[in-house]
């Protein structure tokens, strides 16, 4: 495994790049989960840390998909290309979350979609044929790719019934909810708001003043408190309500 370009250990950065940290991220792929610790190693073996700067583009649009991603540190937004050259912010992925899957099960083998870096960010590349390999001799994964290429697919799908179909605030409120751990917890829970402003706006197809002063309503209606990049959901049911309400 290479980390050539990888930083200089300087700071808590470097605790990411370690042989047990990356192995572990790895394990976090739902569908590289099966690996058993010879086979997770070999594939190690072939990959390597990237480093790209702010508003750096990892790859674009209908490019050939030799590669497969797992975001390291930073975030990347996934943007497609409309047919007038607009670009559409289809979502924000941070650690753990992989780029370039849906290129496995293209006829033309190339990317469906371009990303770009939002800040400093690193990234574990794989080769797209290992993990052909693998999906071809480990049923097990095969299926939980499947498995979340479908999950993928229908997010996307109500993504798109909500920008054709909702207001702001829906959309908004949809999108926080989303967010929200797995569970029923008691007391508030909480949204990592940790991508800039400007591109959570985009992905939620609003400007972002507009962002703003949805967020500013309800905080001022105790349905939400925002501390930094922490979102505090302090009343579920008020914000639910909001689905069903005009902006």
């Amino acid at each position: 495994m290479s980390t050539d370009t990888a930083p200089v250990p300087s700071s808590s950065t470097e605790l990411l790049f370690r042989p047990r940290q990356l192995r572990e991220l790895v394990r976090g792929v739902p569908w590289l989960g099966d690996l058993d610790e010879d086979q997770l190693e070999a594939l190690l073996q072939d990959t390597e840390v990237r480093t790209l700067k702010t508003r750096e583009w990892l790859f674009r649009q209908d490019a050939p998909a030799e590669w497969l991603y797992v975001v390291i540190s930073g975030a990347v937004r996934l943007v497609r290309s409309a047919g007038d050259g607009h670009l559409a912010t289809i979502r924000c992925v941070e650690r753990g979350g992989t780029l370039g899957e849906l290129s496995m099960v293209s006829s033309a083998g190339v990317y469906l979609y371009s990303a770009e870096a939002l800040r400093r960010t690193h990234v574990l590349t794989i080769p797209a044929a290992r993990c052909r390999e693998i999906m071809d001799r480990q049923p097990a994964c095969r299926a939980e790719f499947m498995s979340r290429l479908a999950l993928e697919l229908t997010e996307r799908l109500e993504d798109m019934a909500l920008l054709t179909q909702a207001d702001a605030m829906a959309r908004l409120v949809s999108y926080i909810l989303r967010q929200l751990p797995a569970g029923r917890a008691r007391g508030p829970r909480v949204v990592r708001l940790t991508i800039p402003k400007r591109w959570l706006a985009a992905q939620l197809a609003m400007t972002p003043e507009t962002l703003s002063r949805l967020l500013a309503r309800l905080r001022e209606e105790g349905v939400i408190n925002i501390d930094r990049q922490r979102l505090v959901v302090l009343d579920e049911q008020k914000l639910r309500d909001h689905m069903l309400s005009d902006d």
